[in-house]
């Protein structure tokens, strides 16, 4: 077993909210992913003949906005062994191994927080519709914001 020295995956994920790595935000170091997903069809099924519960977890797992950037590099083999490791997990009555297998593949593919973190991935927020009014409806008042309530004084009033 090896001693001392940095592993790859030794100390805390990074923080996109923390100093430092708002920094390395700022260099491109963080990869902002679409809240909507890939929009593009699943890639062709790479491996051998897949069950039925694989080509689903296929389908759903190439409409992630993860997906994105599995296509840029190219890991539809991975994500193929992913999803028959998951459906096999699915299946296996109590078998560690696979499931640790599964979990391992989930921080790999950004597919769980850590994963996230690890990769510098983060989902940009959703676009949500603006509330518009139906015809003969008033819109709905505005809270003030913090700027709305600061008053610039001229010069020579008040003191």
């Amino acid at each position: 077993m090896p001693r001392g020295g940095a592993r790859a995956v030794s100390g805390p994920a990074p923080d996109p909210t923390s100093l430092r790595s708002s920094k390395a935000m700022d260099k491109g170091g963080w990869r902002t992913l679409p809240a909507e997903g890939r929009g593009e069809p699943a890639p062709e099924w790479p491996l051998t003949t897949a069950a039925d519960r694989e080509l689903d977890l296929w389908e759903d797992m190439w409409a992630k906005p993860q997906a994105v950037a599995w296509a840029d590099m190219g890991q539809e083999l991975e994500v193929a062994l992913f999803v028959r490791t998951l459906a096999e997990a699915e299946r296996a009555d109590g078998r560690v191994d696979v499931k640790k297998m599964v979990r391992s593949y989930l921080d790999s593919l950004g597919l769980s927080v850590a994963g996230m973190n690890r990769n510098r991935w983060k989902v940009a927020p959703a676009l949500e519709e603006p509330d518009t009014p139906a015809p003969g409806e008033a819109a709905p008042a505005r809270r003030p914001s913090a700027r709305d309530r600061l008053k610039v004084v001229p010069s020579g009033e008040g003191a």
